[in-house]
């Protein structure tokens, strides 16, 4: 197999991994929001990325000695930005659901996302096919995105993650949402222009596809603050802490640990991937990962039932949205093809 071919699975891989690391909040259904997110929260941007760090770059610490202090306050800032964008992510989706709060702040995310690095890092590309043909694919994945985002409308009674009646209205969650999705593409900002610890981390030894795990890491920092304290705060303002000792959720905290593993394996598989398919990978990459998200999100919310109670005209608006993702796929990997 060749590299490139190894690198589309790795960032299909991903996809799948990001697209389903917040299926486990569906058996959390004794906490509140708070509850789950925090220790997922703990997981996801603490355990997981310092214990890969631990194992695989035992050099870190004089990688961050030979990096910039631009390049680290550029992770720093985008850290920060990304932890707001993951913040009002779990709020919007917990309100939309799966599919349609996935679709919505992905659709966003990965427009952003692929746009920036391609305009700073090649704007040559810009008129040539492979450039042309990255924001064809750009623009299949916005039709997309409304076409799902009216089906949720359509949808009729919002109910949120666990399956409840939604408090918040159709409005509120869309808002969360596109906050999410142009703060999201912060992550993807910072794997590209923090690269430098990456390439320090490989001078020092590190296998290249764990290298990428040296921004994770450090980008994960503020994204925990950020979450953390919201959290807290919610945790004392409803008086839901004690919902951690309740002796029926004991298996919560191993499916909030799961949510960690899921969403850090995403970016785990992401970074070795994006390395593999050459110039214009941060754009092609990072719109495939996020196309794949948005079907692997809306497949776990057909399949657990998030739309029963909506009309035959709101599910055929899905599938078509989703039909156009699958072709924007396509479209972006023959612009990252030779």
């Amino acid at each position: 197999m060749t590299s490139v071919a190894t690198g589309y699975l790795l960032v299909f891989a991903a996809g799948v991994f990001q697209g389903s690391f917040m299926l486990p909040m569906k058996f959390t259904r004794r906490w509140a929001w708070e509850n789950t997110w925090l220790v997922f929260s703990i997981s996801a941007y603490l355990l997981w990325p310092w214990l890969i760090v631990l194992l695989e770059l035992p050099h870190f610490h004089t990688v961050l000695a030979r990096t910039s202090s631009h390049s680290l306050l550029l992770l720093g800032l985008f850290g920060l930005a990304w932890g707001v964008g993951a913040l009002t992510f779990g709020l919007g989706v917990d309100r939309l659901g799966l599919g349609l709060g996935f679709t919505v702040i992905i659709g966003l995310t990965v427009s952003a996302g692929s746009l920036i690095p391609m305009v700073v890092l090649s704007p040559d590309e810009l008129g040539r096919p492979k450039g042309l043909l990255t924001i064809l694919a750009l623009v299949l994945v916005v039709i997309g995105i409304a076409v799902c985002a009216w089906a949720g409308k359509l949808r009729g009674t919002q109910r949120d993650l666990r399956g409840a009646l939604s408090p918040s209205s159709y409005a509120v969650g869309l808002a969360f949402c596109v906050i999410s999705g142009l703060l999201s593409s912060s992550a993807n900002l910072g794997f590209t222009f923090g690269g430098e610890v990456i390439e320090k981390a490989i001078d020092l030894g590190a296998r290249e596809a764990m290298a990428g795990n040296s921004v994770w890491a450090l980008m994960t920092i503020p994204l925990f603050m950020c979450n953390a304290t919201y959290c807290v705060w919610l945790l004392k303002r409803r008086a839901t802490a004690r919902l951690y000792f309740l002796p029926e959720a004991r298996p919560y905290w191993g499916w909030g640990v799961l949510m960690g593993f899921s969403w850090i394996a995403g970016f785990v598989c992401y970074a070795p991937g994006v390395r593999r398919l050459g110039t214009l990978g941060p754009s092609v990459g990072w719109a495939i990962m996020m196309a794949t998200m948005i079907i692997t999100a809306n497949l776990w919310g057909v399949i657990f039932r998030e739309w029963k109670e909506a009309s035959r005209s709101a599910l055929a608006l899905l599938f078509g949205g989703v039909g156009v993702l699958i072709v924007a796929i396509w479209v972006v990997g023959h612009a990252g093809g030779p």
